[in-house]
């Protein structure tokens, strides 16, 4: 299952907080689709995800707006 967040309009913090309430609120192995036009996601969003433990499934560019697909992974057992 796909969940779009599109945070068009949004301007830095707010696209990579929502991002990380949005993941928070997902089941492992979900996509989140984030779409925003704030030039830093393209910093913040790849930064968030990596901090995170996920993977950064795709990225692509529309014109004014970046889209990037998270995929949260699963909660990895402790050794």
């Amino acid at each position: 299952m796909t969940t779009i967040l599109d945070l068009t309009g949004l301007k830095c913090p707010l696209p990579a907080l929502k991002t990380r309430k949005a993941l928070g609120g997902i089941a492992p192995g979900e996509l989140l689709e984030v779409r925003c036009t704030d030039p830093l996601a393209v910093i913040d969003i790849p930064n968030l995800v990596a901090e995170m433990g996920y993977r950064l499934a795709a990225t692509e560019r529309e014109g004014e707006r970046s889209i990037f697909v998270i995929e949260k992974s699963a909660p990895t057992a402790a050794a």
